[in-house]
């Protein structure tokens, strides 16, 4: 073994054997759910009184009454001591895009000397937790700590360990929201109320829609001994410097190839215990980037899939470790290769007498019913184009949703959307809008289904090709039956993207529901759209607002490549977001339109909007803070130190050959050498000087009293020095000797042995 640190950390990383995992001999089915308290549990733990009246609150919206607190944490306690828990948590979902939870015993005095288990009802629905040490833009101060965490009963409780996790939103003491499951209940409420008025012009028995949710969570890999070895991977999450790989993702030979072992190993465990957990894993599979991977759940109802997420993530770090590894969730935790997203599926799905529908997919067609074929396709279109409309009137707002100083590294590369938010649909749809916009009469129109593909090799069956291509510019793309909102980044709560797509959705429906109404008033007195002709008030009404909407929304459609310098150009000129810069990002959700949306379907108040922005503002800075502190400390204590002394070795090299050689030829010899040292000297001066620069930056930044403006300062005047000492250190990387450099390179940490 080398005496070389560097190297050590690299053999003992490569050592590592996967963990040894045991497969449970059940099918998943059977152990699916096993640290939930799902219905099944529900129905056995609870009277059937109170357990109709909790189903009603969950399936219904019903107010939850509190009279049957007592008997559901009963039940809760019975199962969970039964499975061995000690401890109970209110599990919630601060504005740290992380999770927070303190806990609690189920103990209390007997009045005998003795202690018992306990847990009522009160501490079921309701406790305290500290509101002022967590991120809340000014809304709580420091001596005002009160704050409240409430019980969701949407959201099933869970067992971790030895603790009782209840899902929980977190409210401050004067009932601003301080966490995302607040607003997006409110967002998804919004949103299902006006969908389902909606959905009333087409179905007359629609009794709710849910918001469904699909999320593709991406992540890296790397052996824990390198990540330690790392101080940047280690306190910021990415590598603030390091020279690309000579064999990195150009061959194209990672994505979906064999799963390594180690890997897989990793994968199963984790799958395991994340299906015991009832999170509904479904894919997995190598990730375009050496070292990056792919996991993907079953669609579930939007609240229940943002906390699975979160909880998954939780476990993705647990059960790596296990694994002699260490997740990384940062977008763009290498340079030069693909960062990291979460696509969110996202799409609404209707509940009828006889069965569901899903909103965002064209409807059956009947031959024999031209009618209930047109009504399909009219439902269909509507919801297609109201969606575009949201997506048009705020995407400003959209791209602030997903917008942060970890995603800026990723968003408008050649591997992400661009930081523009644009809809792609596809030529079948977008001819069917074209058709309806360009129509000047009101007329029954149809959307082709999936077709068949005729392939000529007689053992492979005909293909069912779908009614749209997918494009992976796109950052909100129309993939057959729902929208893929493809910029959220790996580490975020998939709530932020949610609150703002949901919510514009709702502000979009309820304006589309008034204005064809409206209409549907100025028409219906008119005999031609009497009912008996097939040419109803209603569907002139709805064809004609649709028409007017497609019209609107126009800009936002783009099927074209994303990633071309004409496009920026192009949706500029269309009136779309073209801003780069995160912290002005941030800006729009205070713009009026902004607000008043959230106003008017009563998500947040222009106080808690306010309150956000703060805290959004403030983790840039601190985040590209903390960034630019280990670069100064890792360029003056790691890299100049070795460049340095390489230098010397190579001083005395040249020293020497003088000693040996003829003048002559010892200039000759020395040539190269002599060339490295002044290239060295040169990078190492530069670096010392932009490290200067780096702090008086931030120094200079810091002085600013609004958050705002620091922010904005911190994006022009240190990100950029950052990106130039980055550049001086990846050239002293290829220039000094292998064995003197301290810090795990590229080719170590992305190629798992």
């Amino acid at each position: 073994m080398s005496n070389n640190l560097r190297f050590q950390v690299v053999e003992e990383a490569f050592k590592k054997q996967a963990k040894e995992v045991k497969v449970p001999t059940d099918r998943p089915s059977d152990y699916f759910g096993k640290y939930v308290f799902n219905r099944q549990k529900m129905y056995k733990y609870l009277p059937s009184d109170v357990y109709d009246k909790l189903i009603d609150v969950i399936d219904n919206g019903a107010r939850l009454d509190r009279s049957i607190a007592d008997a559901v944490a009963a039940g809760m306690k019975k199962w969970a001591l039964e499975m061995g828990v000690t401890h109970y948590t209110h599990w919630f979902q601060p504005l740290t895009e992380g999770t927070a939870e303190k806990h609690d015993a189920f103990v209390e005095h007997d009045g005998k000397g003795g202690m018992i288990e306990k847990f009522s009802g009160k501490l079921l629905v309701q406790q305290e937790p500290d509101a002022s040490s967590f991120p809340n833009g000014g809304i709580r101060n420091t001596f005002e700590a009160r704050g409240y965490s409430a019980w969701d009963p949407t959201s099933p409780v869970f067992i971790i360990d030895d603790t009782l996790c209840i899902p929980t939103i977190f409210i401050a003491y004067t009932g601003e929201a301080l966490d995302y499951k607040a607003p997006l209940l409110r967002a998804l409420h919004a949103v299902g109320k006006a969908a389902t008025d909606v959905c009333q012009y087409f179905y007359d028995d629609v009794a709710k829609v849910q918001v469904n949710l699909g999320w593709e969570q991406e992540y890296f890999l790397v052996d824990e001994g390198l990540y330690s070895a790392r101080p940047d991977l280690l306190m910021t999450g990415r590598t603030l410097m390091g020279h690309e790989s000579a064999k990195n993702q150009q061959m194209d030979d990672h994505y979906f190839g064999t799963i390594p072992d180690r890997v897989q190993a990793f994968m199963k465990d984790l799958e395991i215990q994340a299906l015991e957990l009832a999170i509904p894993c479904k894919t997995r599979h190598n990730e375009v980037a050496p070292n990056q991977f792919e996991l993907a759940p079953i669609f579930e109802e939007c609240n229940l899939a943002v906390d699975h997420n979160m909880l998954l993530m939780s476990l993705m770090k647990k059960v790596a470790r296990n694994h002699g590894f260490r997740v990384l969730l940062h977008e763009k935790p290498f340079d030069g290769i693909n960062g990291s997203g979460k696509h969110n599926n996202w799409s609404l799905t209707a509940e009828r007498s006889n069965g569901h529908v899903l909103l965002h997919a064209p409807g059956k067609t009947d031959a024999s019913d031209p009618a209930a074929t047109a009504n399909e396709t009219l439902r269909f279109v509507t919801f297609i184009v109201e969606t575009l409309m949201a997506v048009y009137k705020h995407n400003g707002l959209l791209k602030a949703s997903i917008m942060s100083a970890t995603n800026a590294h990723r968003l408008g590369g050649n591997e992400a959307p661009p930081a523009i938010i644009s809809s792609f649909l596809g030529t079948q749809l977008t001819e069917l809008l074209d058709h309806i916009e360009q129509s000047d009469k009101n007329e029954l129109f149809n959307l082709k289904g999936k077709q068949g593909m005729e392939i000529d090799i007689p053992q492979i069956p005909d293909l069912i090709i779908d009614n749209t291509d997918r494009n992976r510019t796109s950052p909100f793309a129309f993939t057959g039956n729902r929208f893929e909102f493809r910029a959220p980044g790996s580490s975020v709560n998939c709530a932020s993207a949610m609150i703002a797509l949901n919510a514009a959705m709702a502000e979009a429906l309820i304006d589309f529901k008034k204005r064809v109404d409206q209409k549907i008033s100025e028409l219906s007195g008119k005999a031609e759209y009497a009912e008996g002709t097939g040419h109803t008030a209603k569907f002139h009404a709805i064809v004609e607002v649709l028409r007017e909407d497609i019209k609107t929304c126009k800009p936002v459609r783009f099927d074209g490549n994303g990633y071309s310098e004409e496009w920026v150009k192009e949706a500029e000129r269309r009136g779309l977001d073209v801003e780069k810069s995160c912290p002005v990002i941030f800006e729009h959700y205070l713009d009026e339109s902004s607000v008043k949306m959230f106003e008017s379907t009563k998500v947040m108040n222009r106080k808690e909007l306010a309150a956000r922005n703060e805290v959004k503002w403030e983790t840039y800075v601190k985040t590209v803070q903390i960034e630019a502190r280990v670069m100064g400390d890792l360029s003056m204590n790691h890299i100049i130190p070795v460049s340095t002394h390489y230098q010397s070795q190579l001083i005395k090299n040249v020293q020497g050959m003088k000693d040996v050689f003829t003048p002559e030829r010892a200039e000759r010899l020395s040539a190269r050498n002599l060339k490295l040292i002044e290239e060295i000297a040169e990078r190492t001066e530069r670096i010392e000087s932009l490290a200067e620069k780096l702090t008086e930056a931030r120094r200079v930044a810091n002085r600013i009293a609004d958050i705002h403006q620091r922010a904005i300062a911190y994006h022009d005047t240190v990100c950029p020095k950052m990106d130039l000492i980055r550049n001086e250190c990846d050239h002293l990387e290829m220039i000094v000797e292998d064995g003197l450099w301290t810090l795990p390179k590229y080719r170590e940490l992305l190629f798992i042995r």
